[in-house]
């Protein structure tokens, strides 16, 4: 049965913005009513922030307020990544079930579709980004307020980006859900691991350096350091900006010619 707020929206054409707020509300509802799941996706970056926080300053024997300077902009950048990466399951369990299938015959363009559900992913990922700094504020962690609004906005780009990616593969996957996560798995950690996020790459073998330096998340991560550490006019940030944006790009015209090929 289609609910009344989706009759709604398929009974009254309206405007690009309008249909990608009616999107993005219909999306985040489930979220509003049950935040749980929200409380929870937080526990993976606690747990790196308290456990492999302290041993990678045990390692390089810097402070801790130094290393977390280092540290949690990479952990927020890997919110982003996981959070991001698997929304496109998300749209499988729609796909089950015939949400998507309703949603499609709605007089709605396949773009605003495709935003609305990223950035639904986006706004928790805010959310998740200013307590994940508002834990680590106690143990020495310093922030630029304008930088730590720049780096947020650049999360968010990135993650309306990665979110549409993943979105794609789930339309390409359809029927074969099983292959959702194989790609998944296996693109992700090496972008994790590449990105510099968790541990440097500057002591890394040669083909790592270079499999590191055609990683645009890298550059994401760079631009956050000098973001939230209040080098607004770093060489880094404008990288990390134009890495975000591409992402940004491949990933909404991907995914709407997707949505687009969609029955």
């Amino acid at each position: 049965m289609i609910s009344t707020r989706e009759h709604l929206i398929a009974s009254k054409p309206t405007g690009f913005v309008s249909d990608v707020a009616n999107v993005l509300s219909r999306e985040l509802r489930p979220t509003l009513r049950d935040p749980f799941s929200l409380i929870f996706s937080l526990v993976q970056p606690l747990f790196f922030l308290g456990l492999f926080g302290p041993l990678l300053a045990a390692t390089t024997d810097a402070p801790v307020s130094q290393t977390l300077q280092w540290f949690v902009p990479g952990i927020l950048v890997m919110v982003a990544l996981f959070g991001t990466g698997v929304t496109g399951s998300n749209l499988l369990d729609d796909i089950m079930v015939g949400s998507h299938e309703r949603t499609l015959v709605a007089p709605l363009s396949r773009s605003a579709l495709l935003i609305g559900r990223a950035l639904k992913e986006v706004a928790p990922l805010m959310a998740q980004g200013l307590i994940v700094v508002l834990v680590s504020l106690p143990f020495g962690f310093t922030i630029s307020v304008p930088g730590l609004v720049i780096g947020l906005l650049v999360l968010a780009v990135f993650g309306v980006g990665f979110g549409a990616l993943s979105y794609s593969l789930a339309l390409a996957v359809e029927g074969r859900e099983w292959m959702f996560w194989v790609v998944h798995q296996t693109v992700l950690f090496p972008l994790l691991i590449l990105s510099g996020m968790l541990l440097p790459i500057d002591d890394g073998p040669g083909w790592m350096k270079i499999a590191a330096a055609v990683n645009p998340i890298g550059y994401v991560v760079e631009a956050e350091r000098a973001l939230f550490a209040g080098d607004l006019a770093s060489p880094a940030v404008l990288g990390g900006v134009i890495a975000a944006l591409a992402i940004a790009v491949v990933g909404l015209v991907v995914g709407t010619r997707g949505m687009r090929r969609a029955r």
